[in-house]
């Protein structure tokens, strides 16, 4: 079986001769494996096509792709965007009194499968159209036929929050209060904004929520809907682990006799929330296979070692490791200060942070936990000269490099992202150790306002380390990436700052990026846009230590791919660990 396909964003036929017509075999021998169509971009004949690849080769623009599939997902199909277009085959099932959680690569289809199941899209079954007879009929004798049938006549209520919760003040005004109560079908609105800590947003009109603010109201109105089935598209961008913790709570107890189905890239709260999970292997923007149900703890370490056992595929070239032991301690002669600051204190709005004086090693990479609206941003700011600290001075006499947490490239217009590193004097070393590993050279003819938000991220992150320093600080490097765009980013970042001698400091909230990460642990306490505190920088099992007790969960170790994993709150391994004080492996 094979699929061609065309990616629209990246061909430019004004730009080339069509070397895809031009050098296709095929087309010299008179058949008509590849015309122009209407918008002067090709379409390549799937049933023509021999696979040969000079086509892949030939466009200098790298959008085609001549993609061989097993037989056994021939007529399978289950949407197709379009002719040459990405398709999707497989759908996830959603069960009564269970949470699915689904598990792959950005691109490869997790939100269009739960926009088909929520009503959203149709399938098309890889044809242009298909009618709902057709779609209940290939399913015919699977848990989804019944669903299909229910859906076509109007018999299935779902409820279902955006991937891009920043849309939502598009299609409305006012204020959250309004916005629940106009929403609160269960009566349980009151109930959820305590549990989410939103009484103080409230009165905010939608236009003026956070980040944060605004992915909890959504998570909230998708949960007060009384529906049959709920799909979330992503609950953790831009929440706090606190609040991802306490967001995979609710969702298990107020939802506990519902069906639900998640997509999430954060391991730790996938591993926490799903009782089962279906992976989708494929390649961004091109297809998609959404595997059969698996138990959550094998289906993550399956996706992990990138060899999936059922299937008979393989999904990865090598598997993601982990190690035995937690960072190992560097002894006293080891320690190499790079980076030394003063005490200082920022305060604003009503807001204070106090930090004690600290260091940085070279070589290290520091990592930051804490609350949203605890200073860590504000903290970091004050590091990299973009503002001045109220009380004391900071005296760095370095070149710092820094990507904030909020990235402001999108006002770049319409210059490409070749165009933007053109402006860096990157090196060869740069494109070998930073550029390639994160995947910006398939990014370079794109311009940066069409940019996704993890796109945009890898951007982002990668401009900052091609500029010289001596410190490199990330405010939320792995915001809107998946879990083999994060692999890829902790072993960039480990190694720059390994081969270099260089000092990073990282912010994030992805528990598991900051466990694999880092040498050292720096922990901020306090009260949410009231006071934040920094704790000091401890070694890993002792900030990890003060840091999860807060937090009131524990980590152990998966005994085949030792990765680090949550207790279920409650278990008996998680009160062993908090009985013995040890939150942080035993």
């Amino acid at each position: 079986m094979r699929i061609a396909i065309l990616k629209r964003d990246r061909c430019q036929p004004r730009k080339c001769q069509y070397e895809c017509i031009k050098y296709c075999p095929m087309v010299r021998t008179g058949a008509e494996t590849i015309v122009i169509g209407e918008d002067g971009k090709p379409i390549i004949s799937e049933e023509l096509c021999e696979g040969c690849g000079i086509c892949v080769k030939k466009c200098p623009f790298e959008a085609i792709s001549i993609i061989g599939l097993p037989d056994k997902l021939t007529g399978e199909e289950t949407h197709r965007y379009g002719e040459n277009g990405f398709v999707l085959y497989g759908l996830p099932i959603p069960k009564p009194g269970k949470v699915t959680g689904l598990l792959g690569e950005n691109g490869t289809g997790k939100s269009t499968a739960i926009k088909i199941l929520s009503g959203l899209i149709v399938p098309n079954l890889g044809a242009k159209t298909a009618s709902w007879d057709a779609i209940i009929k290939r399913y015919a004798g699977s848990e989804l036929q019944n669903y299909f049938a229910r859906l076509a006549r109007g018999g299935l209520k779902v409820s279902y929050k955006p991937q891009y919760v920043n849309a939502i003040p598009d299609y409305f005004s006012g204020n959250v209060r309004e916005l629940l109560e106009g929403t609160d079908e269960r009566g349980m609105a009151a109930e959820l904004v305590d549990a989410l800590e939103l009484n103080a947003a409230l009165e905010k009109d939608i236009k003026e929520l956070s980040g944060g603010e605004l992915q909890r109201v959504a998570v909230i109105a998708c949960m007060i809907r009384d529906a049959d089935f709920y799909f979330f598209d992503e609950v953790t961008p831009y929440l706090d682990i606190y609040q991802r913790v306490r967001v995979a709570r609710v969702i298990k107890e107020v939802l506990n006799d519902r069906a639900v189905v998640v997509v999430e890239h954060d391991l730790a709260i996938l591993d926490m929330l799903a009782d089962y999970i279906h992976l989708i292997y494929g390649k961004p923007a091109e297809y998609g296979v959404v595997t059969m149900p698996k138990s959550t703890g094998r289906g993550i370490n399956e996706y992990l070692s990138g060899f999936l056992h059922a299937e008979n595929v393989r999904i990865r070239d090598k598997p993601i490791e982990f190690t035995a032991h937690p960072p190992r301690e560097k002894q006293e002669e080891e320690r190499r200060v790079s980076i030394a600051y003063s005490e200082f204190e920022k305060s604003y709005d009503g807001f204070v942070l106090k930090a004690k004086a600290g260091s940085i090693e070279s070589g290290e990479v520091l990592g930051v936990v804490g609350r949203n609206a605890i200073g860590k941003s504000t903290f970091v700011k004050v590091l990299a000269g973009e503002i001045e600290p109220t009380k004391g001075r900071i005296e760095l006499d370095i070149k710092i490099s820094y990507k904030p947490q909020y990235i402001g490239l999108k006002e770049k217009g319409d210059m490409s992202v070749r165009e933007l590193f053109q402006h860096l004097d990157i090196s060869e070393s740069e494109v070998i150790e930073v550029l390639k590993p994160l995947g910006v050279p398939e990014l370079e003819n794109k311009c940066v306002k069409d940019l996704s938000g993890g796109e945009l991220q890898i951007v982002a992150v990668a401009a900052c380390l091609c500029h010289h320093a001596s410190l490199y600080m990330l405010d939320e490097p792995s915001a809107h990436l998946d879990v083999e765009q994060k692999v890829h980013l902790i072993k960039t970042i480990r190694r720059y700052a390994e081969q270099r001698d260089v000092s990073m400091l990282i912010v994030d909230h992805d528990i598991y990026l900051i466990d694999l990460l880092s040498d050292r642990l720096m922990v901020f306490e306090g009260e949410p846009g009231v006071r934040g505190e920094v704790k000091g920088c401890f070694e890993m099992r002792e900030g990890m230590n003060i840091f999860l007790k807060e937090l009131g969960v524990t980590f152990r170790r998966d005994e085949l791919s030792l990765r680090p994993r949550i207790n279920k709150i409650g278990s008996a391994k998680d009160r062993e660990q908090k009985q013995k004080g040890k939150y942080y492996y035993l």
